[in-house]
Formats: C-alpha cells, sequence, structure tokens
C-alpha cells in the first residue's frame, strides 16, 4: 500500500456497455458501506499510464483491452477507512478485446493475496438513482 500523505498515481478504465459498466466492488470498514468503481491500478515510476493501465488488466483479470482512449485526469481528494487519500486519476475509455467479458456475471481477482476483489457490471441507472455509490463522483460526468 502507499504511504500517509502520499499523492498516488493510478489509471482507471472506463468499460461501458450499453447502459452498464464494468466496475470493483470496495468496501469501507469505517462507513461500514459498499462502493464501486473502475478497474485500474497504480502507475509505476518510468511507466506511461496506458502501459500501466494495460499491466493492469493483464495482472488482474488477464484480460486483454482494445481501443483505449484517454479521456481526462481527474484529482480524487478522499477519505477512505478514516484515512484521508489523495490521487491523481489517469482516465481512459477502453473496450474488453476478448468477448466472452461482456458475458461474465462477476469474477473475483486478487490485488494482493490478502485482498479480494470483486468485478462486475453495474446498470448505470443503479449509481445515478444513489441506490449504490461509484466514486470518485466526477466519473458521473464521463457516463
Amino acid at each position: 500500500m502507499h504511504k500517509p500523505g502520499e499523492i498516488r498515481v493510478i489509471v482507471l478504465a472506463l468499460i461501458r456497455d450499453g447502459e452498464r459498466i464494468f466496475v470493483s466492488e470496495g468496501y469501507d470498514p469505517t462507513k461500514q458501506s459498499n462502493f464501486y468503481r473502475a478497474l485500474g491500478g497504480g502507475v509505476e515510476f518510468g511507466e506511461p499510464s496506458q502501459v500501466a493501465l494495460e499491466r493492469e488488466f493483464q495482472e488482474e483479470i488477464q484480460a486483454e483491452l482494445t481501443n483505449i482512449r484517454y479521456l481526462t485526469c481527474i484529482e480524487n481528494l478522499f477519505i477512505f477507512n478514516g484515512k484521508q487519500g489523495h490521487e491523481i486519476i489517469q482516465l481512459y475509455q477502453c473496450d474488453f478485446a476478448d468477448p466472452k467479458f461482456y458475458q461474465i456475471e462477476s469474477l473475483t481477482f486478487s490485488e494482493t493475496p490478502e485482498r479480494k476483489h470483486r468485478a462486475l457490471w453495474i446498470d448505470i441507472a443503479k449509481f445515478k438513482s444513489g441506490e449504490l455509490r461509484l466514486v470518485p463522483e466526477v466519473f458521473f460526468d464521463y457516463l
């Protein structure tokens, strides 16, 4: 994990299929609530963000991406598990190269051996209605 007081540079993929988007489910122990965010991960020193994006998808869900298009940079200040976080997000729009990823209900992947996550397709309407929480909020500008 990153150190407290550190600004983290991450890359996220906005993968859309009609009226649904592909997200991972997170849980905030302090707020005792689930939240959802696009898949991606940290950019390593000397690594272009698009390369980081492709690497993260390979590592986490063994998926290849296609039609990769840079969207924007988002500065995200947030509180997670009672601690302040600060991320600079490079956001890309893309598609899965393999159509099988559009058929899956959900899949489980490990960021680290002790941290398992679920990735799944969710209707955008569920986020817009407030039934489910999508982070960061500014994501709505791109949906």
